[in-house]
């Protein structure tokens, strides 16, 4: 019988928390993927699920910056299902976003809302380009 290899994907998952979790390596990598330079690391706003009640679900990293939301979930297997996990993700922080901004949904008036930005980080062992619009 041959070993099998396991890997924690939980693991990953906590180490690409965890390298991000500083807001200045947040900017670092914003900065990196938008082609911008900010400087200051507290016009991040965190918008991070650390528990999402519903299905158990919890995402990577959220952020508002420069009314973009932005929600980076890390994966280390493919999945196609990962643009209707990032529309549940999306759908929290606007939660979020309308309850810290007090704002009234049931208003006659539009309620302005950030622009989102989606981004999935997969380093699975399944050759994948090295971006995509969609699965």
């Amino acid at each position: 019988m041959q070993d099998e290899i396991r890997i924690n994907k939980k693991h990953k998952d906590l180490l690409f928390r965890k390298i991000f979790k500083k807001k200045e390596d947040l900017l670092s990598l914003y900065n990196a993927l938008n082609g911008s330079d900010y400087t200051d690391p507290e016009e991040l706003e965190i918008y991070t699920m650390d528990s999402f009640v519903y299905m158990g679900m919890r995402n990577d990293l959220s952020f508002l910056i420069d009314m973009t939301l932005n929600v980076y979930e890390h994966q280390s297997t493919c999945n196609p299902n990962m643009p209707l996990r990032g529309f549940f993700y999306m759908s929290s922080a606007y939660q979020k976003y309308v309850a810290l901004n007090k704002l009234d949904i049931y208003s006659s008036k539009q309620i302005p809302l950030p622009l989102p930005k989606y981004y999935v980080f997969y380093n699975g062992t399944r050759k994948m380009p090295d971006t995509t619009a969609g699965l």
